[in-house]
């Protein structure tokens, strides 16, 4: 029971202050980039951006540490488009960040981290053109010493965000997904959703015995051998649950190792009771829950790049999907400004 001395001590400290009147230093220091008095930034005004990031123009990299990327293309999709929605979807969903609980940050206060818009593309219609243009987008801004976070868009679009990310090396990377994605050529193409990662390999941009695929499941299982002949680490949806996320996390760490990694994540590793609004979903997935501790707990990890893909909003009545994806991605912003701030010191 609340003694009459304990009232009287909260009604000194409380009393009469503002909704930015906070003691505890850190939460302190957020409060202090969302409130103006007693105002607070209203979430559903204004242009929206990624987790409310600051817009800057790509022309205009200079001192910016992580670039937010959208990239609205779907035509690799090989079941259900409307990927392309996916960027706009996720950059709607309002209350985003600004503080990640559990790792206990705010990743707009400790890294310069701006929405520098989509990836121009010079046609709608030609797929392998706009992997063209992702690469050179996407080269540009690693070239400039920024780290990209970029939400699709399908699959596909990982493969020329590899080809820039691991130009002068080749990544390691952590991969959550109901599929590998490491086929062949489909109907004379290699550039669709479904095999971005063998291509990466083939090109010597991702490593594949740093690679470990988490959350694979579904009829196409088939299909993925070439993760297992190349030296990838392949972990199924049941056996990941089996084994708990911290497990699976320390696999994951075990796997990748202390060299640079890249993130992906497909929003279809999550079960579509869960997550409805992807072009191939998969019954029998992960849980939001257990994705977002898995990422937690691998804070620390030289993570040069992450993304996430196959959001496909018109299958997303209640807008779960794009809530999903986008705390994923304030997740991925939080690893990758950890990261940036081990190399820079």
């Amino acid at each position: 029971m609340t003694t009459t001395s304990k009232l009287a001590a909260l009604n000194a400290k409380y009393a009469g202050t503002g909704g930015g009147d906070i003691h505890d230093p850190l939460f302190a220091k957020v409060a202090a980039g969302q409130f103006t008095g007693d105002k607070r930034v209203w979430p559903f005004a204004g242009v929206a951006t990624f987790a409310s990031a600051a817009q800057r123009d790509s022309s205009n990299l200079a001192g910016l540490d992580i670039a937010l990327i959208g990239v609205p293309m779907d035509l690799g999709v090989t079941n259900r488009a409307g990927a392309r929605l996916g960027p706009r979807a996720v950059r709607g969903i309002e209350r985003i960040g600004p503080f990640e609980h559990v790792l206990r940050q705010a990743p707009l206060q400790e890294a310069k981290v701006a929405d520098i818009g989509d990836v121009p593309f010079r046609s709608r219609f030609d797929l392998a053109s706009c992997h063209a243009d992702i690469e050179a987008h996407l080269t540009g801004v690693v070239d400039a010493g920024v780290v990209p976070l970029c939400v699709g868009g399908d699959h596909s679009i990982s493969y020329p965000i590899l080809r820039a990310v691991g130009r002068s090396r080749p990544v390691g990377m952590v991969h959550i997904d109901a599929h590998c994605d490491t086929s062949g050529i489909y109907e004379g193409s290699k550039f669709h959703h479904g095999a971005p990662f063998r291509q990466a390999v083939l090109d010597g941009v991702l490593d594949p015995e740093r690679t470990i695929q988490i959350g694979i499941r579904g009829g196409a299982d088939y299909l993925w051998e070439f993760s297992t002949d190349s030296g990838m680490t392949v972990l199924h949806a049941e056996e990941a649950v089996a084994m708990g996320m911290a497990v699976v996390a320390a696999k994951a760490r075990e796997v990748v190792g202390g060299w640079p990694v890249y993130i992906s994540f497909d929003v279809d590793s999550i079960d579509p009771g869960f997550a409805p609004g992807t072009g191939t979903p998969e019954v029998g997935g992960l849980a939001p829950r257990e994705v977002l501790a898995l990422l937690r707990a691998l804070s620390g990890l030289d993570v040069v790049g992450a993304d996430v893909v196959e959001v496909a909003p018109q299958y997303d009545a209640t807008t779960n999907t794009a809530q999903i994806a986008a705390q994923v991605m304030f997740t991925q912003l939080c690893l990758l400004a950890t990261a940036l701030q081990r190399r820079k010191r």
